[in-house]
């Protein structure tokens, strides 16, 4: 199947770049492309998209609020997947956008090889984007949030089992599926079933968003780092 790509950003020579690296290959296809977050609202209504390339810093509509409105819907079948494009590593803007639902975020400067991989991890559904990048992001930002208690702000938390809970940990430290299924000899199969049971517990959209909660929570504090390590 064909990957439906739009891309979101108000440099129009930067579009043309993704959209030469993205046409050459066999599985994807460029739909549709906005220059702001307004233009990509308008555009959505009336084209089919799996995955969004979001630059974060736009006039009009900035694409941390654009990626809020086109998230908004959960985990509503058919929703495309937003992968935030950013110029620097540790931007306030990608931390917004991962909060606003975003399925992770790629420098502006990737390797194509790279970006390839993370559009077609995330349209599989396996939304594998958590990269040690992601984790520094909210390293740095996370200590800037209102903590009003130290016990976790979701019951839902309380519905995982044991083990559920030691692959969150995992996750919300950068690692794999199969980075974890090495540290707890087990498949790199049933990680992917424990993963997938956790978001389906917590509502959430994908792993990204597991590591965002984790964070929140206290689960893990700054540094990757287990709350009662």
């Amino acid at each position: 199947m064909t990957i439906r790509v739009m891309l979101v950003d108000d440099q129009a020579l930067l579009r043309t770049g993704f959209r030469m690296v993205l046409a050459a290959q066999p599985d994807m296809d460029v739909v549709a492309e906005a220059g702001d977050g307004v233009e990509a609202l308008e555009v959505l209504r009336k084209t089919k998209v799996d995955v969004i390339l979001m630059d974060v810093r736009m006039p009009h509509l900035d694409g941390v609020e654009a990626t809020r409105r086109i998230c908004e819907g959960g985990q509503k079948d058919g929703a495309p997947k937003v992968l935030i494009l950013t110029t620097f590593d540790l931007d306030e803007y990608a931390f917004s956008a991962l909060k606003a639902g975003a399925s992770g975020f790629m420098l502006k400067d990737v390797p194509p090889g790279e970006l390839l991989a993370a559009i077609r991890a995330v349209e599989s559904g396996d939304a594998v984007v958590a990269p040690s990048t992601t984790r520094r992001l909210l390293d740095r930002f996370t200590p800037m949030l209102p903590t009003t208690s130290a016990e976790p702000k979701r019951p839902e938390l309380e519905r995982l089992t044991e083990r559920e809970r030691e692959v969150l940990l995992l996750v919300a430290q950068g690692l794999s599926n199969g980075e974890i299924a090495a540290r707890l000899v087990l498949s790199e199969a049933t990680v992917k079933t424990h993963v997938g049971r956790i978001l389906t517990k917590l509502s959430l959209r994908d792993r990204v968003q597991a590591v965002v909660l984790a964070y929140e929570t206290g689960l893990v504090r700054a540094g990757g780092a287990g709350a009662g390590a």
